[in-house]
């Protein structure tokens, strides 16, 4: 739902009503329990009702009236620890189902609250099946243990032993992570008691993990005074000078004595002669300002986190400001001492953070970085700047296998090329083997990594060898003992067929010039023909021009006279 108000207010609502009517409402076993909420949108926590106007806090308590929660005017949204805790109250894991919008907000309320889980879910919401089933598996290989609250003055401490006895440090001994069915853990829980309470006084602790029922129950009995300190002496010469009462083989120091031995004043315990007891050399620092100077000696300041310690004569070393890795200390593979990382074997650096497993350099010639260079922290350092790649087998400006060893075998097999010369000193760093023919060469397929060449020697000549390396290191060369030369040209056909070639091209350009002749002039007489034809004298009188000669016609010529 958008609705980001009502979406947290359904969770809060169901975890509110957990301890009230869990059962009824939701229908829950005493057994482990899941709660799924989808969403996809964001949520609010306590503080957020201010914007209403609501400022009282929230009670955890249920408030349902015909499933309606009817509070919602008047108290504030829960806190993020108040859902905490109703949470572990019931046994209840959750896994928020939301979509990837909001994966990163889910995933950092997911750190607040111990086992839970977030998945992505899909927008027609397809994949929900899958995700509480990996969801599921993820929160059942985890083990986290929580206590009660805890009497005053009264301290608990964890150290897990994990898979295979291992000891891990997460969340303060407390978590196991990557459990599968079958496996064991173990784990050591010290309980102290810093102060007495009242006499006679008697405490219980509950110890669970985290989504079960099963719980342990620790009964805590003070004992605060023993027996001996009835029969102790008061004023004891043993406690410098009677300024104690010697019981139970200590001193007990009267009022304004302080020491083993009752052996200063509280007077002097500030005094510039007894600071320069707590002082390191050439430092202004008392106790390195992580301690309280009494008498002449250190004691060291403690820490809220009681796996936190100073230590030292002038508490100048703790055990936790050491180098981190991947946010652990040391990262997860050494022990802090004195601010300085102490690694577990197969791990070096200042944090740890460095792997002496060689297994990741490994090329595929079962060399280290190929021979190219060195393994450091699990990742090749390539020496030879031509060669990259994560086990240096990469290099883009080498010559293949083939022409890299091609003058050696060339000179080892054949007795000449470039290396002739200088062949016993450079071309020895490999073993070879001579074979009749092509087909008696080392085929692909063959344990090592192998590679066919054919190239030629100064003399124009094919010559055929194959290269391996096998997983020892060494390099072998098979190489076929007589190269294939090509056959001397033959001078006789050549010149022949040159001359001829002369010839020929000579007549061919002869008949084309006569050719391109004969149709020149025929084209040129046609041309005087047509225009011959076109030719017309002109035969016409001038108008003009009058003949001085007359011709008449006797009308009476050739008649017969008839009078």
């Amino acid at each position: 739902r958008d609705d980001t108000y009502a979406v947290w207010l359904l969770l809060s609502l169901s975890f509110s009503c957990i301890s009230l009517s869990s059962v009824e409402q939701i229908g829950w076993r005493n057994v482990t329990r899941l709660l799924v909420f989808s969403t996809d949108a964001g949520f609010h926590f306590a503080g957020d009702g201010k914007l209403g106007g609501i400022v009282l806090p929230n009670d955890g308590k249920c408030h349902l009236e015909n499933n309606v929660y009817t509070m919602s005017h008047y108290y504030d949204y829960p806190s993020i620890a108040h859902l905490v805790q109703k949470l572990s109250e019931n046994n209840i894991q959750t896994i928020f189902a939301v979509t990837e919008e909001f994966q990163a907000v889910y995933k950092e309320l997911k750190n607040l609250i111990p086992k839970s889980a977030v998945g992505t879910l899909s927008s027609n919401s397809s994949n929900v099946i899958q995700l509480i089933i990996d969801a599921y598996n993820s929160l059942s290989s985890e083990v986290i243990l929580e206590n009660s609250k805890l009497p005053k003055g009264v301290t608990i401490s964890y150290k897990s032993f994990c898979k295979n006895g291992v000891n891990d440090t997460q969340e303060d001994g407390r978590k196991c992570s990557n459990i599968s069915i079958g496996d064991e853990v173990k784990f050591e829980i010290n309980v102290t008691a810093n102060e007495c309470p009242k006499k006679g006084q008697n405490e219980t602790i509950k110890i669970k993990p985290l989504g079960f029922t099963e719980e342990v129950e620790i009964n805590l009995q003070f004992i605060c005074e023993c027996q001996c300190q009835s029969e102790g002496e008061p004023n004891s010469p043993a406690c410098h000078e009677g300024n104690g009462t010697f019981e139970c083989g200590a001193c007990r120091c009267n009022e304004g004595r302080i020491g083993r031995l009752c052996e200063c004043s509280t007077d002097e315990v500030n005094s510039e002669d007894m600071d320069a007891y707590c002082r390191r050399e050439n430092s202004t620092e008392i106790c390195s300002n992580n301690g309280e100077c009494i008498c002449g000696q250190c004691v060291c300041k403690k820490r809220e986190n009681t796996n936190e310690v100073y230590s030292g004569k002038y508490c100048e070393c703790d055990n936790f400001n050491c180098d981190r890795s991947n946010g652990l200390i040391c990262g997860g593979n050494g022990i802090c001492k004195c601010r300085v990382c102490e690694c577990f074997p197969n791990f070096t650096g200042s944090a740890c953070d460095c792997s002496l497993d060689t297994f990741p350099c490994m090329a595929s010639n079962g060399q280290i970085c190929n021979g190219r260079g060195t393994c450091e922290c699990g990742t090749c350092n390539c020496t030879d700047p031509k060669f990259q790649g994560p086990t240096c087998e990469m290099c883009q400006t080498c010559l293949g296998v083939c022409a890299e060893h091609k003058d050696c075998v060339q000179c080892r097999a054949f007795d000449k090329g470039e290396k002739k010369e200088t062949c016993s000193q450079e071309c020895m760093h490999f073993n070879m083997t001579r074979v009749e023919s092509r087909d008696k060469l080392p085929q692909p397929g063959q344990p090592d990594p192998l590679s066919h060449c054919k190239e030629k020697d100064v003399d124009d000549c094919w010559f055929y060898f194959t290269y391996s390396v096998n997983s020892n290191g060494e390099a072998n060369v098979h190489v076929v003992e007589t190269p294939e030369c090509p056959s001397g040209p033959d001078i006789i056909p050549i010149v022949a067929g040159v001359v001829a070639g002369i010839v020929l091209i000579g007549l061919a350009l002869l008949l084309i010039w006569k050719l391109l002749m004969i149709i020149h002039d025929r084209r040129e007489f046609a041309k005087f023909e047509k225009e011959k034809m076109n030719a017309k004298w002109d035969t016409q009188e001038n108008p003009i021009y009058k003949s001085p000669i007359n011709n008449f016609k006797n009308p009476n010529y050739g008649r017969k006279a008839g009078l």
